[in-house]
């Protein structure tokens, strides 16, 4: 991220949002577990009592981010030029479209968030190779007919070519009632054969139940919906589409880079998977 220009949006004018600096919010908690200094006390104190339950929780999301990248750069490598990212987060570097287009300049990436903090920030989502293109819509993933006529998406990707939609860290805060299944394969299914989708998801697999539902009850008391879920209600989000090996593991152990980290799977209460479409919808 550059300095306070970034706070901005891409007019120069600066955003009118209401950042609610005395709530507690997920991505700002994120941030701060990332090491970032997008955050306030009150994103503070609560990510730290989350910390205080499970102190591993740092280092799942470091690793996960670390998956992103990894990801990213392998769709990029393997042809992929097209990226709807939805559930963008605050801009941590590199962000999505720095590591596809270093390996693609060509690259075409599509943010979407509706976290006025991202909006807040969204000009260093726009720092484009000058051969591609990045947009950014605010937009909420529990709206995917939105996003998909949005003129940001439409004047930015092709839709009859290959997208990666990728969707780090957003489902678990999409609780059942809000049908989070029905919503990936509404976004699946406009997207042609040949597409990917990239996500992961915070598990309970690993921590005990008492863990597990203090960290769950810390959020919501927050006023923040979270499902944490285990790996057969992750891996149903794949359905209907190839998953790429090894499959959806924890995620520090999909594709590492170099020597695995030597980090136990207790630590890491997260999975990640990316799975290829083979064919047209419908996913539903």
């Amino acid at each position: 991220m550059g300095g306070e220009g970034d706070r901005d949006l891409p007019t120069g004018r600066p955003p009118s949002v209401d950042l609610r600096i005395d709530t507690p919010h997920s991505a700002r908690m994120y941030d701060y577990f990332l090491g970032g200094k997008d955050n306030f006390p009150a994103d503070r104190q609560a990510a730290e009592a989350a910390l205080s339950i499970f102190p591993s929780i740092r280092t799942t999301a470091l690793q996960a981010r670390k998956f992103m990248t990894r990801v990213t750069a392998e769709l990029a490598r393997s042809g992929v030029r097209q990226f709807l990212d939805i559930g963008t987060g605050i801009p941590t570097s590199p962000n999505l479209h720095e590591v596809a287009q270093r390996v693609a300049p060509d690259a075409r990436i599509v943010y979407v968030d509706n976290d006025p903090i991202v909006l807040a920030h969204s000009r260093a989502l726009l720092r484009s190779a000058p051969e591609g293109r990045t947009a950014y819509l605010e937009a909420d993933l529990r709206e995917p007919e939105r996003i998909l006529r949005s003129a940001e998406v439409r004047e930015t990707l092709d839709l009859s070519e290959p997208v990666a939609l990728s969707l780090f860290a957003i489902l678990h805060f999409v609780p059942d009632d809000v049908n989070p299944d029905g919503i990936v394969a509404e976004l699946l299914d406009v997207l042609s054969p040949g597409s990917y989708l990239a996500l992961n998801h915070a598990t309970p697999d690993f921590v005990t139940p008492e863990v597990e539902a203090q960290v769950t009850g810390l959020y919501r008391a927050q006023g923040i919906p979270f499902q944490s879920r285990r790996h057969a209600e992750i891996v149903r989000f794949f359905d209907g589409l190839e998953l790429v090996d090894p499959g959806l593991v924890p995620v520090h152990q999909w594709r590492p880079e170099g020597e695995p980290e030597d980090i136990p799977a207790a630590d890491i209460a997260s999975y990640g998977g990316l799975a290829r479409l083979t064919r047209r919808g419908p996913f539903l």
